[in-house]
């Protein structure tokens, strides 16, 4: 692919505003970079850090800290918007008060085997882009170099393709790939889906982000009243987070594109629909109820001092 064809692609990629975009590079471009602790500011880019996660992220953070989805969500991390339509994600909150990241400690990374994808990557960055024409994104890498970023310097050269191994990134890769792609998809998409309810963006925030609580609302008497899982496929996302994760990629691809992955229970959307007009006669109940009690409050005779106990003589 040549890099005329690239630029035109970046046009659909989420990544479009990144000032690393004009810089697009393949798989086998070399590089030369290392990274190590005897390079003067080897933890620089630690101390002052715009990190975003993928779900695959913060799965393996908060298993490796034994934490809930949600505990992690609170006490490591603050929400941005994707796009311009709200869609939800999130970054690493750095420590209080400061730029560093919160894992950052005088020997580097404690949590180091299960850092984030883009701390893999650096100071490689990732490119996804897709067409709207297309059915499968296509990946280009760019290369970032900042001032402060002695690595570069080190005399030792790898393919971009080699350092990802090195890194480990491929199964990171390989787990956010669903995630990527509906991102991309809603991008590529444009005007025609049109700004989602706000309730769109929870979800994807929930299935995206907050596992724990996205594997509750799935085995929930209401969510099997709506929705035929199988057997197997409860057993398995109930017992492995991975699963779980990749389950509910396939889940909003259906809720968000009308992408069928689950098979519907007969007269689930009568029951639906039938729960949101009782719903909605009840407020407009509430409402009437408290448009009559103004109509009363209106007309009704003005209390006589003595009759509030505020004033009057005994």
């Amino acid at each position: 692919m040549d890099e005329q064809e690239f630029q035109n692609l970046a046009k659909d990629s989420p990544f479009v505003e990144s000032p690393v975009m004009p810089n697009m590079l393949e798989g086998d471009t070399t590089i030369q970079f290392r990274c190590h602790r005897q390079v003067k500011f080897w933890n620089a880019c630690c101390s002052n850090i715009d990190i975003p996660l993928t779900p695959f992220d913060i799965l393996r953070l908060k298993n490796r800290l034994n934490l809930s989805s949600g505990d992690f969500l609170k006490q490591y991390t603050f929400p941005y918007e994707l796009d311009k339509d709200g869609l939800p994600g999130v970054k690493f909150q750095p420590v209080e008060g400061g730029t560093a990241c919160q894992f950052m400690v005088e020997e580097g990374c404690s949590v180091y085997e299960d850092r984030p994808a883009a701390c893999r990557y650096y100071p490689v960055a990732l490119l996804s882009m897709r067409r709207s024409d297309e059915y499968t994104d296509r990946t280009a890498y760019a290369l970032v170099q900042e001032k402060h970023c002695l690595g570069h310097q080190e005399p030792r050269k790898l393919t971009i393709d080699e350092y990802r191994q090195e890194q480990g990134v491929s199964d990171y890769d390989e787990k956010s790939r669903g995630w990527r792609q509906l991102i991309l998809k809603k991008k590529s998409a444009g005007p025609s889906v049109g700004k989602p309810p706000q309730i769109s963006n929870q979800l994807f925030f929930m299935t995206s982000y907050d596992l724990d609580r996205f594997r509750a609302f799935v085995i929930s008497p209401s969510f099997n009243a709506s929705y035929i899982v199988p057997v197997e496929t409860m057993a398995e996302i109930v017992a492995d987070d991975e699963k779980l994760m990749e389950f509910g990629f396939n889940f909003l691809k259906q809720s968000l594109f009308n992408e069928k992955f689950l098979e519907e229970q007969e007269g689930s959307f009568e029951k639906h629909r039938a729960r949101l007009n009782e719903r909605a006669q009840s407020i407009i109940a509430g409402m009437q109820k408290d448009r009559q009690k103004l109509e009363d409050d209106k007309y009704s005779p003005d209390p006589r001092p003595g009759d509030c106990g505020c004033g009057g003589n005994d």
